[in-house]
């Protein structure tokens, strides 16, 4: 993905293809890289792929929250010219996602989650492993998979490596925090756009009880389950995922 990167203004993104903007945000300790599957995929089906690079580590830490992440986003949107989009987001990226709709709707022709926080936010806010103790560190970033080996020491050295640096530990106890007082649940009726629900089976970050609330308060959404699969579905089945948005973009005829 490194070839498709692309730094402008305050943006740093990856984009590739033409055609209809599907904007992907990835989460809390999530990569680029988390959605290089879904990114070569839809961006040779016809659509632009862009994935920007939130500013976790880098807003201010008073302005470290949903609503200045929702912010970032509309100011990429605008800065890309971009129209009625496809917001994709996992964990953190799907919060992200629901908060902007709800402050800009005009701009969203469509909603993917997959793991999505904005409902049940406390696993989140109490999931953050002790300082110093790296097979702690491997020991929860195995448990965000079923298949305990998605959890590469490459993987294991980069959370390591947040939670041991105060600056980014502090704001990545901010964004938690953030993330229980930003509860989308009164919001979620309101929201009127065709949106996919793709969910591990066996996510234990955010349990398939979430997955159900939001399909139950999305006035137009369809659920879908992956079977052996855990907080990260694009990571973990990566073709069973991208098949069950492709059909579902060519059903909703997104």
């Amino acid at each position: 993905m490194t070839d498709f990167l692309k730094k402008e203004d305050k943006f740093t993104y990856a984009e590739a293809g033409e055609g209809r903007a599907i904007i992907v945000l990835h989460g809390l300790m999530g990569a680029l890289s988390n959605f290089d599957a879904t990114f070569s995929h839809f961006s040779e089906k016809g659509y632009k792929v862009l994935i920007p690079e939130l500013p976790i580590y880098t807003l201010p830490i008073i302005k470290t929250n949903v609503k200045n992440l929702a912010k970032f986003l509309h100011d990429f949107i605008e800065f890309k010219q971009l129209k009625d989009v496809v917001l994709l987001g996992n964990s953190l990226g799907g919060h992200i996602a629901l908060y902007y709709i709800k402050h800009y709707p005009q701009d969203v022709a469509a909603l993917v989650l997959t793991g999505s926080s904005g409902l049940y936010e406390n696993s989140m806010g109490n999931n953050y492993p002790r300082r110093g103790d790296k097979e702690f560190v491997r020991t929860k970033a195995q448990a965000v998979f079923y298949d305990k080996n998605i959890a590469t020491d490459e993987l294991v050295d980069q959370v390591y490596e947040v939670i041991n640096d105060r600056n980014t530990l502090v704001r990545t106890l901010a964004i938690a925090k953030s993330a229980v007082r930003h509860n989308m649940a009164k919001d979620l009726p309101n929201m009127k756009q065709p949106s996919c629900i793709i969910w591990g089976k066996n996510d234990t970050v955010t349990p398939p009880e979430v997955a159900e609330d939001f399909h139950k308060l999305l006035p137009d959404s369809d659920l879908y389950w992956i079977d052996k699969c855990g907080h990260a579905a694009m990571m973990e089945h990566p073709q069973e995922f991208n098949d069950i948005l492709e059909t579902w973009f060519k059903k909703r005829n997104i």
